[in-house]
C-alpha cells in the first residue's frame, strides 16, 4: 500500500528549480535513504513528502489517517519546557518507566541529560537528541528524518540504526553518513538536476548500480559515435555495406571494481612520508592529560606512552566528551600535558583542522584566500592548481568567486581544509572534517587524502569515512590509555558493550549467602566465570593488546626501512618476508584476543 504519492511535483526557491515533474511513492514498511549534493533539493523533497511544504505544482497525497513523524534540521523546542515534558508529554511515570522500549530510547539518547532541565539550557546537540527521542517514543506509520546522526557519537549511531531497522514503520532519511545509510535503507533516492533517480539497496548497492548506469551510458555513447563514423564513411563510399550489429555484454556490478587497485599505495605513501618526515613524528612518554588543564576536568590520558610514525593513518574513536579533541590539541601544542613528555619530530609541518571555523575577511573571495596561501600544490605525484582543488571540493565555476560572508557552514569548512592542504603540511590532524559535507564532496575529500603522503590522525563519528581513510583505529575507552583496535569500529563497539555489561553487573551487587557450615563459593559472574578467572582473562587480554601494539610499531618500522632501502631487491625481499611473518603472528594473537573477549562477553 502506498502511504504517500507525489504526482508531477515541481518546486523552486526563487529562480532555482529544485524538483521538476517528480512522480514517486512511499510504500508501507519501505526504508529509503535520500542522497544528493547540498542545496540539490533533498530537504525540499522530504518536506514535500511530510506535508510540511506545499508544491508549486503537482499533487502530494497521504493515505487516510497517516501518522507521520518528521525530524527537521531545525529543532523547534519550547525553551521554557522541561526535557521530560517535551519527550514524554503527559504520560504517567509508572507508564513510561515500565515500558522497556521507552527506557531504551531515553538511556541511549538522553542518558547524560537531566530530564528536569529546560530546553533553553541545552546545547545544540542535546536539543537535537531531545527532539529525536520525542519522535521515536511515539508510534508512526512513516518516519522522516533530516540528518538524524548530527551530534551523535558512533555508539549512538549504531544503536539508532538497530532501532530503526527493528521498527515496522516506513522510513525516509536524509543523511551524509554512508554507513548509516547502508545499515537502515533498502532503497536509495538520488536527487539530481531536478529529478529523483531510484536505486534498489543501500549506499553500497547504490554506488555499484550508479557505476553500472554510467558504464552503460558510456558504452551507448561510444556505440552511437562509432555508428556515426561508419555512416559517414559509407556515405563517402556509396551504397553502405551490410554489417553485423555489435554485441555488448552487461557485466554484474561487482565486475566494475574487480580490477580496481587499492585506494592507496601504502608502501609508496610511506616512502614519501619518510622522506619528508624522518623517523619521528610524535612520541608520547608517560603523558598525563586532563581535558580542562592540569588536574581539572575529565582525565583523558593517564601516564600514556604512544608513538605516531611517518605515514601512519589513524582514526581516533571515543564517546562524546572522552577527550579526542584534547588529544589533537595536545599534538598541535595548543595545550601542554599535565606531566610526562611529548616529543615532536624536527621535520614536522603540522596542520590542525579544528571544529571551530576560522575567521576570514568577510569581503574577500574564495579563490583569493586560497591562492594567498599557495597557487599550486602537489598531492602525491600530481600537481594541482588552487582552482582545480576548489572545484574538486565543490566550488565549481562562479562559486570560486563567492564572497566569504555569503558562504554556508559546510562551504567554510571546505575552504578551511583547502587552505590547510595548500600549505603542504606533512602531518594532518582532522577534527570532525565531514561536518556539513555532502556525499559527493566526501568522496572527493577521501580521494584527495588517498594521494596525500604524511601522518594523518582523524576524529570522526562518520564510520564510513573513518574506515575509508584510516589504516588503523585507536580508542579512548575511559581508562586513560590509547587502546589499539585491530578489529576497528566493530571491536570498539564490542568492547564498549562489554564494559557496560560489567558495570551493570558490578552495580547490581547481587551476592548469595552461604549456608551455615558451608564454605562460600567464589562468586560467579553472568559470563559463567569466577571473579578470579575473569581477572586472569583480563590480564591476558591486556598482555595481548600490548603485543598487538608492538606488532603495529614493528610493521611501521619495517615500512620505513623498505622506503629507505630503495632498489636493493634482496633487502626488500627480506623485509617483505619479515612483514608477512609479523602479519601471520599478528593474526594468531588477534584470534586469541577475540576468543578471550568472547568468553568475557559471556
Amino acid at each position: 500500500m502506498n502511504l504517500v504519492n507525489l504526482e508531477s511535483v515541481s518546486h523552486a526557491y526563487g529562480p532555482k528549480p529544485l524538483l521538476s515533474e517528480v512522480s514517486l511513492g512511499v510504500l508501507a514498511g519501505e526504508r529509503i535513504g535520500v542522497v544528493g549534493r547540498n542545496g540539490g533539493g533533498k530537504t525540499t523533497l522530504i518536506s514535500l513528502v511530510a506535508g510540511a511544504v506545499k508544491p508549486d505544482s503537482g499533487r502530494v497525497t497521504h493515505t487516510r489517517g497517516l501518522r507521520v513523524g518528521f525530524l527537521a534540521q531545525r529543532d523547534l523546542l519550547d525553551p521554557a519546557a522541561a526535557v521530560r515534558d517535551i519527550v514524554l508529554g503527559d504520560r504517567p511515570e509508572h507508564e513510561w518507566a515500565g515500558d522497556q522500549a521507552v527506557r531504551e530510547i531515553l538511556a541511549n539518547l538522553l542518558g547524560d541529560i537531566d530530564l528536569s532541565a529546560r530546553a533553553g539550557e541545552l546545547s545544540g546537540g542535546e536539543r537535537r537528541r531531545t527532539a529525536l527521542a520525542k519522535l521515536l517514543i511515539d508510534e508512526h506509520d512513516l518516519i522522516i528524518l533530516d540528518e538524524p546522526t548530527n551530534h551523535l557519537d558512533i555508539e549512538a549511531i549504531a544503536w539508532l540504526a538497530d532501532h530503526l531497522s527493528a521498527r515496522k514503520s516506513a522510513l525516509l532519511v536524509v543523511t551524509h553518513d554512508r554507513w548509516f545509510l547502508d545499515a537502515v535503507s533498502t532503497r536509495t533516492w538520488e536527487v539530481v538536476d531536478g529529478r529523483v533517480e531510484r536505486y534498489e539497496g543501500g549506499y553500497a548497492a547504490y554506488v555499484l548500480a550508479k557505476a553500472e548506469r554510467v558504464r552503460i551510458a558510456a558504452v551507448t555513447e561510444e556505440r552511437r559515435q562509432n555508428l556515426m563514423r561508419k555512416e559517414i564513411a559509407w556515405l563517402r563510399r556509396g551504397p553502405p555495406a551490410r554489417t553485423s550489429k555489435p554485441k555488448f555484454r552487461i557485466e554484474a556490478a561487482q565486475a566494475l571494481i574487480a580490477n580496481e587497485p587499492p585506494a592507496r599505495d601504502t608502501v609508496e605513501l610511506v616512502k614519501f612520508a619518510s622522506a619528508r618526515l624522518g623517523k619521528t613524528v610524535f612520541d608520547l612518554e608517560d603523558v598525563t592529560l586532563h581535558a580542562g588543564g592540569p588536574a581539572e576536568g575529565p582525565l583523558v590520558l593517564d601516564r600514556c606512552t604512544w608513538q605516531f610514525g611517518p605515514g601512519d593513518r589513524i582514526g581516533l574513536i571515543g564517546v562524546n566528551g572522552s577527550g579526542k579533541s584534547s588529544v589533537l590539541r595536545l599534538l598541535s601544542s595548543s595545550v601542554a600535558p599535565d606531566s610526562g613528555r611529548m616529543v615532536q619530530g624536527k621535520t614536522v609541518k603540522l596542520a590542525h583542522l579544528s571544529q571551530e571555523l576560522m575567521e576570514l575577511d568577510q569581503n574577500r573571495r574564495v579563490l583569493e584566500v586560497v591562492e594567498e596561501v599557495r597557487k599550486y600544490v602537489k598531492v602525491g605525484k600530481r600537481e594541482w592548481t588552487a582552482s582545480q582543488l576548489l572545484e574538486r571540493l565543490g566550488f565549481k565555476g562562479d562559486a570560486q568567486w563567492k564572497v566569504i560572508g555569503d558562504l554556508s557552514g559546510g562551504e567554510r569548512r571546505r575552504l578551511q581544509f583547502l587552505r590547510l592542504i595548500m600549505d603542504e603540511p606533512n602531518v594532518l590532524l582532522l577534527d570532525e572534517p565531514t561536518n556539513d559535507l555532502d556525499i559527493e564532496t566526501l568522496n572527493e575529500l577521501e580521494d584527495l587524502l588517498d594521494g596525500w603522503p604524511g601522518t594523518l590522525l582523524v576524529v570522526s563519528h562518520d564510520r564510513y569515512f573513518l574506515e575509508r581513510v584510516a589504516d588503523r583505529c585507536v580508542a579512548l575507552l575511559g581508562d586513560g590509555k590509547l587502546a589499539f583496535l585491530p578489529g576497528g569500529v566493530d571491536e570498539y563497539l564490542q568492547r564498549r558493550s562489554q564494559g557496560a555489561a560489567l558495570t551493570a553487573r558490578a552495580g547490581s551487587g547481587a551476592t548469595e549467602t552461604a549456608e551455615p557450615g558451608q564454605q562460600a563459593a567464589a562468586p560467579v559472574e553472568a559470563s559463567g566465570l569466577s571473579a578470579k578467572e575473569e581477572r586472569d582473562l583480563r590480564k591476558e587480554l591486556s598482555r595481548l593488546e600490548r603485543q598487538l601494539d608492538k606488532f603495529g610499531q614493528r610493521e611501521g618500522t619495517i615500512h620505513a626501512k623498505m622506503a629507505e632501502t630503495g632498489s636493493d631487491y634482496a633487502a626488500l625481499a627480506s623485509l617483505d618476508a619479515e612483514l608477512k611473518q609479523i602479519a601471520a603472528d599478528k593474526e594468531l594473537v588477534e584470534l586469541e584476543w577475540l576468543e578471550i573477549a568472547e568468553r568475557l562477553g559471556g
